[in-house]
């Protein structure tokens, strides 16, 4: 698990609190960030704090009085309203300043913080530089580089490229087990979280996202890895992938209608596993095909009725 950090508030770096390549905790301050934006934030939430008390001390004097017929029902309806403002905006600016894990106090330096546990991979920031909330969008690398790379070793996501015949029974919950190269012997278990909608139309497969667990820290962020699934039967006739030919465009096997005469038939093609195809559509169970002479017999068939007497039998 991987985030990559900015600032949300233009200032300049007064202090750098974490080196590259230390484990750090949720919540440890990463950077002091002398910011007058900040500043701003904290004293329009002090100063909505102050207008709601006041709000709410001229809504109950204004109660007071209208019950002695003293204040007009008009003006407490105003108060009321201005008290319902401030409490809206009181609520507002509170919980920007939340987002961000800061108090009221106005002393116009952020500091930024890690919001998960892991190990600083990457820091690209130094005392005394200038800050935008929005240098992420600058087209120079130098500015869109990340202040923080946090990284949660013990935890990864991976992606797995799924093959198209395999998609339609992969469902997101479904466990697997990965295996790398550069450890051989050994594996380690995930589960799927999300199948994507879309197919790729370059390789054919379509995009899963999995999670899995790296407690002893034996996997690293990048490495290709391969994915093992247990997948529910394949619905469909198993033939052997010899007896399938290609015509054009179209898989066709040969098919024993009586014993010496064949027919062509178009099929479609499911998983293939130990030399075999699984047959959706386009062949019976216990139907004859021919495995072995099947370019023969295809060229005999193509030329017109003949004797078939020399050709090996159907399986």
């Amino acid at each position: 698990m991987t985030t990559r950090l900015f600032t949300p508030f233009a200032g300049r770096v007064t202090k750098i609190l974490v080196e590259a390549g230390q484990s750090i905790e949720a919540g440890t301050p990463l950077a002091a960030i002398a910011s007058p934006d900040f500043g701003q934030a904290q004293a329009d939430a002090r100063r909505t704090a102050t207008d709601f008390a006041l709000a709410e001390r001229t809504v109950a004097r204004l109660r007071e009085l209208s019950q002695h017929g003293a204040a007009a029902q008009k003006d407490l309806q105003a108060a009321e309203a201005e008290l319902d403002r401030a409490r809206l905006e009181k609520q507002r600016t509170a919980e920007r300043l939340g987002l961000y894990g800061a108090a009221e106090d106005v002393a116009q330096s952020y500091v930024l913080k890690s919001p998960i546990a892991g190990v600083v991979v990457e820091k690209n920031i130094n005392p005394g530089a200038e800050l935008r909330p929005d240098q992420m969008l600058a087209g120079t690398p130098q500015l869109a580089a990340p202040l923080f790379v946090i990284t949660d070793p013990t935890k990864f996501w991976i992606q797995i490229d799924v093959p198209e015949r395999d998609y339609p029974r992969l469902r997101a919950g479904q466990m697997f087990v990965i295996k790398s190269a550069s450890l051989p012997g050994q594996s380690f278990t995930g589960r799927v979280e999300v199948v994507s909608d879309s197919l790729d139309p370059t390789t054919r497969t379509v995009k899963a996202r999995g999670s899995l667990s790296n407690g002893r820290r034996l996997l690293k962020a990048e490495t290709f890895v391969t994915a093992e699934f247990t997948l529910p039967p394949e619905a469909g006739t198993e033939i052997s992938s010899k007896a399938v030919f290609l015509r054009g465009e179209k898989h066709c096997v040969l098919v024993e209608e009586t014993p010496g005469r064949y027919a062509r038939r178009e099929v479609t093609l499911g998983g293939e596993r130990g030399g075999h195809f699984i047959i959706t559509n386009g062949l019976e169970p216990g139907q004859r095909v021919v495995v072995e002479g099947v370019i023969l017999l295809k060229q005999m068939l193509e030329q017109g009725p003949a004797s078939w007497s020399d050709v090996p039998p159907a399986e």
